[in-house]
């Protein structure tokens, strides 16, 4: 990742206020109170809002992002939870996580430059043990057309970090899906996520 795209995400953490609230994403929340607690990884988890409420209830909790400011706030809001995350700070390829170790892994808004996103997946994909889930929610590329309408709702402004279903398919090929759809929601999250988007959402289940 470049300096930019870091000094970015900790610009945006640095203020009082959580980002994107400090509430479970609506989606992560459904889905995963139908599991049953195990261990739970949280690609760029930000200042922690879905990692807590996993931790809240008994998951045991892994999450990383590149912002140190993500960090402060989301172990700020375990302790004000009575909780303990495992969260460190740094790209996927320097962190130490073993093949098979997760149960489940979440990735909720996790956008990463385009020429990464698949890279990404595929590592990721090392790590989830056979018969493990995803759980994936993120802006696909027909949200570009809702944010000229509203800035309001947030997510990234170039297509290539966007999703589509076919993109999806092509990264989780070992993957019995239970679900994949690309559908219009609103969005109520903190100071970024407000309004009518575009997204794309799946549950699958690791060959």
């Amino acid at each position: 990742m470049t300096n930019a795209w870091t000094n970015r995400w900790n610009e945006r953490y640095a203020g009082k206020e959580f980002a994107y609230g400090i509430e479970p994403n609506n989606y992560l929340k459904e889905q995963l109170n139908k599991l049953p607690p195990g261990k739970i990884l949280f690609p760029a988890e930000g200042e922690g809002r879905n990692a807590v409420f996993a931790a809240m209830n008994g998951w045991d909790v892994f999450a990383f992002d590149i912002s140190a400011e993500g960090q402060k706030k989301a172990q700020q809001l375990a302790a004000s939870n009575n909780v303990s995350i495992h969260y460190e700070v740094g790209e996927l390829q320097t962190l130490n996580y073993q093949p098979d170790q997760f149960d489940v892994i979440a990735l909720i808004y996790a956008h990463f430059p385009a020429d990464m996103k698949s890279l990404i997946h595929k590592t990721l994909n090392k790590y989830l043990c056979k018969g493990g889930t995803v759980i994936f929610e993120a802006f696909s590329k027909k949200h570009i057309e809702y944010l000229v309408k509203n800035e309001k709702v947030g997510g990234p402004k170039d297509l290539g970090s966007l999703f589509s279903i076919e993109e999806i398919k092509a990264d989780f090929r070992n993957y019995d899906f239970k679900e994949l759809v690309e559908t219009e929601i609103e969005l109520n999250e903190g100071l970024f996520h407000n309004g009518v988007g575009s997204v794309v959402r799946f549950v699958a289940e690791k060959r």
